[in-house]
């Protein structure tokens, strides 16, 4: 009997965890992610990398998944919200705006569903503020964990009213502590990046009835 296939849609921290999130889910499930075995190679716009990007760019995926006739996955772990929070700090304006992160995050899901899979949101991680004298006076944009909690909350309604189940990965990081970050500021060491793993392969175990991932 097949394994249930997980795929994987996220930013670059689901990068990071998925190496050990493939490794902790060997024999149990399928794994795979986006810019994985499953590719739409033609498309100009760089929305078929690895990192989803944000959530206007991963409708962009999706959209174009089901124009495509679909792909097969029982799971999808879905996450974006790092990206769309980027402020230009010229114009003083988000990289997606609150209500059209939101509209992104319906579509999505809806299509994802469409498409015959069970999606299982995870919360977008937070980010280490950088102190205003550590900001380089030639970055064009910056990220604000206040945003991200902002951000988190609009996806946590989404989510609720759309009876899709959370993984709260932003509480399980903020937990760990400041000091695992290895840039300081957004992304995070192996250590920590494997306990992320562990945290959603927990909640994707817990989630996932037992008959279902013989």
């Amino acid at each position: 009997m097949a394994l249930p296939k997980v795929f994987v849609i996220g930013d670059s921290i689901s990068c990071y965890y998925g190496t050990h999130l493939e490794r902790m889910l060997a024999g149990v499930f399928a794994y795979d992610r986006k810019g994985g075995t499953h590719k739409l190679a033609d498309l100009k716009d760089g929305t078929d990398g690895v990192n989803g990007g944000d959530s206007a760019m991963v409708l962009t995926y999706v959209r174009e998944l089901r124009k495509r006739g679909g792909f097969h996955a029982d799971w999808v772990l879905l996450n974006c919200g790092l990206h769309d929070t980027k402020t230009d700090l010229a114009a003083g304006v988000k990289q997606v705006p609150a209500a059209a992160y939101e509209r992104n995050l319906r579509e999505v899901c809806g299509l994802l569903r469409a498409m015959g899979a069970r999606v299982v949101w995870v919360r977008t991680t937070p980010i280490r503020d950088l102190a205003p004298e550590a900001i380089p006076a030639d970055l064009k944009t910056c990220r604000y964990n206040a945003d991200v909690v902002a951000y988190n909350a609009i996806a946590d309604r989404v989510m609720a009213d759309l009876g899709i189940p959370s993984l709260d990965l932003y509480t399980f990081t903020l937990n760990l502590g400041p000091d695992v970050y290895f840039d300081k500021h957004v992304h995070f060491d192996e250590t920590a990046a494997a306990k992320q793993a562990a945290f959603i392969a927990g909640g994707l175990d817990a989630l996932v009835p037992r008959a279902a991932q013989r």
